[in-house]
């Protein structure tokens, strides 16, 4: 019980930082389950989340494990297991066969921007485009990232909108911010 209180309260105070725009970062933030450790890099933690089989089954079919266990840095956009069942039926099922790599690639480097993004600094970039940050993700194209009614949302080249969930996931190569929703290029 008190493990469970001192977790929330952990949460709360994070999500009270963040909203007064100051912005913390929970030690071992929990995501799926598990405890992520900004020592371990992007693939080592994500390998332990409950809410990401799927994405780590996708990076694996797509053979872009090694890349994202690299030097990086990267910010990774992870949608959640719910954010690939959203997905027509099939879809996911479709992508891992390998003759839909290129496909499963080009999907999967749209969720992923070079460097080192923090919620601050996708916000500090918001705020100087007139409240919207243009990313260019390593796939090529452009995602738009905004806040609406308090949260954050990615908008993709179709016009889909993901929100972040669990923004500031430390990794010893990058960041990850947790998103609700499959972006599509």
């Amino acid at each position: 019980m008190k493990s469970t209180l001192f977790k929330l309260s952990l949460s709360l105070a994070g999500a009270m930082l963040l909203a007064s725009g100051t912005v913390a970062y929970a030690k071992n933030p929990m995501v799926g389950g598990a405890a992520m450790y900004p020592t371990k890099d992007i693939v080592d933690n994500a390998v332990n989340s409950k809410d990401h089989t799927t994405l780590v089954a996708a990076v694996q079919a797509a053979g872009l494990v090694e890349t994202l266990k690299g030097p990086g840095p990267f910010t990774v956009f992870a949608p959640t297991n719910a954010a690939f069942v959203k997905l027509p039926a099939g879809t996911v099922e479709t992508l891992v066969k390998p003759e839909n790599k290129a496909a499963l690639t080009n999907i999967l480097t749209y969720h992923v921007v070079p460097g080192r993004l923090t919620a601050a600094d996708i916000e500090k970039q918001a705020k100087a485009s007139n409240g919207m940050a243009h990313l260019t993700t390593v796939q090529g194209e452009m995602l738009m990232v905004s806040k609406e009614k308090g949260d954050w949302y990615l908008t993709d080249a179709k016009g889909g909108k993901s929100k972040i969930t669990i923004p500031n996931v430390m990794q010893s190569n990058g960041v990850i911010h947790v998103v609700d929703t499959v972006l599509m290029p």
